[in-house]
């Protein structure tokens, strides 16, 4: 089983990079928190792997944390949460606040998440409430009005939100509407606030 992954990043998507080691490239299944941290394509990079191994094939995930792998780990020991819906929850809030979430049973801050029903996300409290022992706190949801045209930062948002299950229209009114609502100008902040607002 593949546990640590080391080599040059040849290209990196919002859910996805390939890292080339020993002339292999691996593809690599990334949660948004480890993409925007890391650095741009051809540089070193070290990532902390989970190998998934079905009958029809093998997957790798990665994270930049010990901590996400591990939050990944209890995730897919949830029923019904397969290695997928749980890169997509570790990207549906940043960490410490789906950790803070989840330890206070705030089912409606789950359910926000795209692919995350009410009863899934009842599941993931109660399976994993008193089994999380890292602190964290949640942050305020952002308010939003509408603004103008899309940038290639913006873009990246959009695909990322279209890769989570957003409809394409859904996903691009939230990325303005963050844009107008004041959401930074870098990768996971205005990701963070769109998620927040796509209906």
């Amino acid at each position: 089983m593949i546990a640590s992954l080391r080599g040059r990043l040849l290209e990196k998507h919002p859910n996805q990079v390939i890292v080339e080691a020993g002339g292999v490239g691996y593809d690599v299944t990334i949660p948004i928190s480890t993409y925007s941290a890391l650095p741009a394509p051809g540089a070193e990079v070290q990532l902390r792997i989970h190998t998934h191994v079905r009958e029809d094939a093998i997957a790798l995930y990665g994270f930049l944390s010990l901590e996400e792998k591990a939050l990944f780990e209890r995730l897919i020991a949830v029923s019904g949460i397969g290695p997928r819906l749980a890169v997509t929850v570790l990207s549906g809030l940043p960490t410490a606040e789906l950790i803070a979430a989840i330890r206070a049973g705030q089912v409606e801050s789950l359910v926000r998440i795209p692919g995350v029903g009410k009863k899934t996300a009842e599941r993931i409290v109660l399976e994993l409430r008193d089994k999380l022992d890292w602190p964290g706190g949640p942050t305020s949801a952002p308010k939003a009005a509408p603004a103008p045209a899309l940038t290639a930062l913006d873009q990246d948002v959009l695909s990322a939100l279209v890769n989570l299950g957003c409809t394409r229209a859904a996903a691009e009114a939230a990325v303005r509407q963050a844009k107008a609502a004041g959401a930074p100008a870098e990768f996971e902040p205005l990701f963070r606030k769109a998620l927040a607002l796509v209906r």
